[in-house]
């Protein structure tokens, strides 16, 4: 019953109710507490004075109440409450239990009258704590209201079954232990309260002080008050009026308000109404249970969500934790590569100390030798030897011409590490359940009877599942490299069906295909295996169908070529040094090398482009095509089996068979790009610095097999750049063409 005792204070005091009346809203106040919120109203804020002076309502709002008219409903006497003008603006009080309350304008008179004999000032007005409605009191005063003996026997009972000690009901915080019950006044009182607010003098005097427990006794045994009507006191209610809802008396059915109204026997209405009460009862415990049932529900996500906080944070954790130890195997692999770099230059400057330390001995004993032979006196003697001494010494002096007193190998180390993707991706690193607004993709249906093989090129066709209802925006092919390496795309798009050109022939490739919108990437489909025909080897090509079969001409006409290669190392001068899946090479060598791709063509419009990672000390790397059987010991271009351009920091010049044509302005240096455009169909070779054409077309009438190719030295490094197509303004002076 403890949850019931909310429903049994008053909402001004926070005590138990104490002589309950009912509100015309059904709320309830203690009799005291009544009358200690009363608010006197100015005369001419009367009902009387309006009815007679017919003025309207006052729209003044007063403390946040209704905005409602007074008088609106002048039969009843009871209204919502506008405000008076003339009424104090206090702010509005809260009561221990958190109601607001609002307090009268002036502290009522002291009186020794209990609070329902004691006079009411005239044209009183109350608003209710709860609902902040308000009606003004006639003549009967607090009278008028009837008393909630039902309320009263529902405390009594429940204080009666509480086994605690009997509380003062005066303390206003922590209420004490009460000691004495007045039996005239029915109050628990401590004894500071007692000696405040019940002293024995005066009328008080006169009180009877009873312990607490037969004060409880007597409560119980003392007789219930019978209910009696409000409007003619000295009648018993024995009818109920059904159309005001409220028990009534004979004298008020023969000469009150509800001579006219149906009323019903009392009796029979009480048991009905307990009928009905219980029905909603029935409704309202369904809820109850459901509310228990549900609390157990939250009570258990609690322990749940607790459980899985542990569990998540565990797998966090882990997760970072496992990030922290790769990046620190990562930090290893990169200390490793600045420890090579550093014994590279170390190893480099020790043969150049040790290479010009012998030079230089041999030097300083040409020359003393030379001095002690100038001092000889013989002319014939000297004659014999001086030519030869002569062109010792030039030559010794050649020998320390361009590039050897200058360092192969600078003290700057050249390795920067690009750390901002990194921190980008670690800056952006959260949790994703919240980022899908629909699913992936279902994985996509090779269509084993559409794919098959033609020479070196592979047809593959793929499709959503019948029964797939997230659409895919586009597809993602992917090859191997046919030897059972590592697969890489071929083809991103919106169509379902692709042609691989220029595969290896005699080779055996695994393709696959997944399907991608905005929420995510679908699993990949199944592996399908393709077998080229036998034949010799040529390039990866990508050319996509269209979706329509009308669109195939035009479209064929077209599209690009576009081939994916790195450097052969197979066929590389020794001195070249790969990395980077033989994409980046560098040479250390004081002598050109030269690198070969490994794809070779003899047909179509070709294009490549090479970045400058490393240029040191204005060298002249040299970048072109070649015969596979070039000479791999000197620059690019100086036998008849290569066609380049090479370059310094200044100017280049275009160079075969050793001969030097074409001088244009405009050099490289670090972070440069070099383009190659190699057209076999006008048989042409361009070439372009930073997508600016380097002078005019190097050569003409290249006609056969050509590889790419590029000759290095003095510690100059560069990484290839395939798969590009031809740059946009050399196809449209072409179709001009």
């Amino acid at each position: 019953m403890e949850e019931m005792e909310e429903e049994l204070k008053c909402p001004v005091c926070g005590s138990f109710y104490r002589e309950p009346i009912i509100l015309p809203c059904s709320h309830n106040l203690c009799q005291a507490c009544a009358r200690n919120i009363l608010v006197q109203t100015p005369e001419s804020e009367s009902p009387q004075s309006r009815r007679a002076s017919g003025s309207g309502v006052s729209d003044y709002d007063y403390l946040d109440l209704d905005k409602m008219s007074l008088y609106s409903e002048a039969d009843s006497g009871y209204g919502s409450y506008g405000g008076f003008a003339s009424a104090p603006t206090t702010p509005c009080q809260k009561s221990p239990n958190g109601v607001r309350v609002f307090p009268p304008a002036m502290p009522p008179p002291p009186t020794h009258l209990s609070p329902a004999l004691a006079p009411v000032p005239r044209n009183s007005c109350i608003t209710c704590p709860q609902c902040h409605r308000s009606l003004i009191l006639d003549d009967r005063g607090l009278r008028g209201f009837p008393k909630n003996r039902v309320l009263e026997g529902v405390i009594d009972r429940y204080q009666q079954s509480k086994a605690a000690a009997l509380k003062c009901q005066l303390c206003e915080k922590a209420p004490k232990e009460a000691t004495v019950m007045c039996e005239q006044c029915d109050v628990f009182y401590c004894d500071p309260c007692r000696l405040r607010c019940h002293p024995p003098r005066g009328p008080l005097a006169k009180h009877r002080l009873v312990p607490p427990a037969q004060g409880r006794v007597s409560r119980r045994l003392s007789p219930r008050k019978v209910s009696t009507c409000t409007d003619h006191e000295l009648e018993n209610h024995s009818m109920y009026c059904v159309q005001c809802k409220m028990p009534v008396c004979y004298q008020c059915l023969e000469e009150g308000k509800h001579s006219s109204h149906e009323v019903k026997a009392l009796g029979a209405m009480w048991k009905l109404h307990k009928s009905q009460l219980s029905q909603a009862l029935n409704g309202l415990s369904d809820r109850a249970k459901e509310a228990k049932e549900f609390l157990v529900q939250l009570r258990n996500m609690v322990q749940q969500i607790q459980e899985n906080s542990v569990e998540f944070e565990a797998c966090l954790v882990a997760q970072c934790d496992a990030l922290i130890d790769a990046l620190n195997r990562r930090k290893a692999q990169l200390l490793a590569r600045v420890n090579k770099e550093h014994e590279h230059k170390l190893k480099v400057v020790r043969d150049q100390i040790s290479h010009c330390t012998v030079k230089l001995r041999q030097t300083t004993g040409l020359m003393e030798y030379c001095l002690e032979v100038i001092k000889e006196n013989d002319p014939s003697g000297f004659l014999q030897i001086s030519d030869a001494l002569i062109r010792r010494v030039h030559l010794t002096e050649d020998q320390w011409g361009k590039g050897t007193l200058t360092p192969r190998m600078t003290t700057d180390f050249d390795l920067s590490l690009d750390n901002s993707p990194l921190l980008q991706s670690i800056h952006q690193l959260d949790f994703v359940q919240m980022k899908a607004s629909s699913p992936v993709p279902a994985t996509p249906i090779l269509q084993l009877e559409e794919c098959c093989t033609h020479n070196n090129s592979a047809t593959l066709s793929w499709k959503q599942p019948p029964l797939s209802t997230v659409p895919a925006e586009g597809y993602i092919l992917e090859l191997d490299d046919g030897s059972g390496g590592q697969f890489r795309e071929v083809y991103v798009g919106k169509e379902t069906m692709c042609t691989v050109d220029g595969l290896h022939f005699n080779s055996t490739y695994n393709a696959r295909v997944k399907a991608f919108n905005k929420t995510g990437v679908s699993p990949y489909s199944k592996t399908l295996v393709l077998q080229t025909s036998e034949g010799p080897k040529g390039c990866p090509v990508m050319k996509p169908f269209p979706a329509r079969q009308e669109d195939t001409q035009a479209f064929n006409q077209d599209a690009e070529e576009v081939a994916w290669f790195a450097f052969d190392p197979g066929s590389a001068h020794s001195d070249i040094i790969f990395s980077n899946d033989n994409l980046t090479v560098t040479c250390s060598s004081y002598d050109d090398r030269v690198v070969l791709g490994k794809t070779g063509f003899s047909k179509g419009v070709h294009y490549w482009e090479l970045t400058i990672d490393r240029y040191d000390n204005h060298p002249d790397p040299a970048f072109g095509v070649a015969r596979m059987d070039v000479m791999k010991d000197v620059m690019l271009g100086k036998d008849d089996k290569a066609w380049a351009m090479y370059v310094d920091n200044n100017r280049s010049w275009f160079m075969h068979n050793n001969s030097h044509t074409n001088r244009t302005e405009g050099g490289i240096s670090k972070g440069a790009t070099i383009g190659v455009l190699l057209d076999l169909n006008r048989k042409t070779l361009t070439f372009f610095i930073n997508d600016e054409q380097q002078g005019p077309i190097a050569f003409e009438n290249v006609e056969g097999l050509f590889f790419p190719a590029v000759s290095l030295n003095r510690n100059v490094q560069v990484t290839l750049h395939t798969g590009l197509p031809v740059p946009d303004f050399y196809s449209s002076r072409a179709s001009i063409a």
